[in-house]
Formats: C-alpha cells, sequence, structure tokens
C-alpha cells in the first residue's frame, strides 16, 4: 500500500512539472550565467546581498530616479508604484571609488497573483567617479574578461560590449525583445562612457556605468552592425602589444589672401 502512494505521488509530481512547461519560471530559479544575478528571484537576491539600501523608481527614459528607503517603499510606496518598476539598490567602496548596484525585476506575465515573484533582468553598476577601463575587473568581481583576442567585443562612440560564455535558453524569460525565441541570449557587460570614447580605444578609457543584461550576439551581427563596430578585446594581450597611436601632426594654416 506504502508503495502504490509513493508511486502516485512520483507520477503526480512528474505530471505537475511537465505542465509548467520550460517557459514557466522556477520560484527557486536560480541565475542562469556565470554572474550569479540574472534569473534570481528577488528573494533570492535578499539572501545573497541583504536588504537594499534603497529602492528607486525611474521617473523617464532619461536615467531620472526618485528614491525611497526600504522601509517607507515596503510600507507605502510598493502599494503605489508596481512592484516590478521598483529598483534594489546597493551600495559599496571598493579601492577608493563609490560603486552603485541597481537590480531592475520582470515577472511572469501569466501569474495574475499580488506577491507573484520577481526575476532580476538588469543590473545597473554606476562608479563615481568614473574609473579607467582597465580597473573594472578588480571594482566589478562579476565582471571576469577572457584574454581571447577573438571575444566578440562591440563599440561605438560611447559604449562597448562584451560577450561571456555559452547562450542559455531559459535567459529567454527575462528578455523582452520581440521575436525572443528564434534566438540565442547570452550574458553580456556593456559600458558606457559619457565623454565618449577615443579612437582608437586605449586602456584608460573613463568608464561611468556598466550594464550587466542578456543580449543576442546574432541581433548585434545582424541589426545593429551599423551601430556596433567588431574591435580587439582590449583585454588580451594582442590589444596591449599593439603599437602606441602617431601623434597627430598638426598642419601649418595657410594664409588666405584677398584677390
Amino acid at each position: 500500500m506504502a508503495h502504490q502512494t509513493v508511486t502516485r505521488l512520483i507520477i503526480c509530481c512528474l505530471l505537475f512539472f511537465s505542465l509548467l512547461g520550460p517557459e514557466c519560471p522556477s520560484l527557486w530559479a536560480g541565475p542562469y550565467f556565470e554572474d550569479g544575478y540574472l534569473g534570481l528571484t528577488q528573494t533570492e537576491l535578499h539572501a545573497k546581498l541583504g536588504l537594499p539600501q534603497a529602492v528607486r523608481d525611474r521617473k523617464s527614459a532619461l536615467r531620472v530616479f526618485t528614491y525611497y528607503p526600504i522601509s517607507d517603499w515596503e510600507q507605502y510606496f510598493k502599494k503605489v508604484v508596481s512592484p516590478e518598476n521598483g529598483e534594489d539598490v546597493y551600495t559599496f567602496k571598493r579601492d577608493g571609488i563609490d560603486i552603485r548596484y541597481s537590480f531592475s525585476f520582470t515577472f511572469d506575465p501569466n501569474d495574475h497573483n499580488e506577491q507573484r515573484p520577481l526575476f532580476v533582468r538588469l543590473v545597473d553598476i554606476e562608479f563615481s567617479p568614473p574609473v579607467a577601463l582597465s580597473r573594472i575587473p578588480q571594482l566589478v568581481p562579476e565582471f571576469r574578461p577572457t584574454e581571447d583576442a577573438s571575444a566578440p567585443v562591440f563599440r561605438s562612440n560611447i559604449m562597448l560590449l562584451f560577450f561571456s560564455g555559452s547562450p542559455s535558453a531559459d535567459a529567454r524569460f527575462i528578455v523582452r525583445e520581440k521575436g525572443k525565441d528564434a534566438l540565442d541570449w547570452s550574458l553580456a557587460f556593456q559600458m558606457f562612457a559619457l565623454q565618449g570614447l577615443s579612437d582608437p580605444l586605449t586602456s584608460k578609457a573613463l568608464i561611468d556605468r556598466l550594464e550587466i543584461s542578456t543580449q543576442s550576439l546574432a541581433l548585434v551581427k545582424l541589426r545593429q552592425r551599423n551601430t556596433h563596430e567588431p574591435v580587439l578585446n582590449p583585454y588580451s594581450k594582442a590589444f596591449s602589444q599593439q603599437p602606441p597611436p602617431a601623434p597627430a601632426v598638426k598642419k601649418i594654416p595657410v594664409p588666405t589672401y584677398a584677390e
């Protein structure tokens, strides 16, 4: 009798997980990538880092935020602003640099419960003051760049984009891009330089902000090739062995005369 009961329980469990399907996130999902954050539930994030020092709410697309003490957020503002619109904020001091981590969340659109779990979809890391490109791995332990010169790295006039590791099918859940199921999604580190990046790029370039997210390498190569230029991995030995750029030659001004 006991054997039959156990067998029925096993069958019920198998049926339950088969009905969930591959697109349904687990409540104890765990991270998708080596960064250790993307895909975590908010509960798992708090277990890992503790409660945030503050919660911020984006007021516009121009990075304008309102910051709330965590106690005020939980007691009042969380009920006024949708919980997924609040970003958990943690601050650290590393090597004399103020570093602010802000975690953005998403949710399962098929889950209509009031207490539905939130999942980390993006980590925004800000540096004050800006730091040299060469210092990023020491200041952000989640960023462990390869020394492979052929690793996929792209740049524009204000940003650098690094891809890391293999794609994850589960990571599609936190992606908002249309047609996401037709693409592979990988761990990406995107750095931003508000004062612009020099050309040619140097390891002294000042970085203001770093985003940890999941992006599609195929999407960048096909649809964003006009704005994302492939470049040599700046953390490779080949990059450090490049000859310095030739000094700019000043032209002698030529006077103009009235005819």
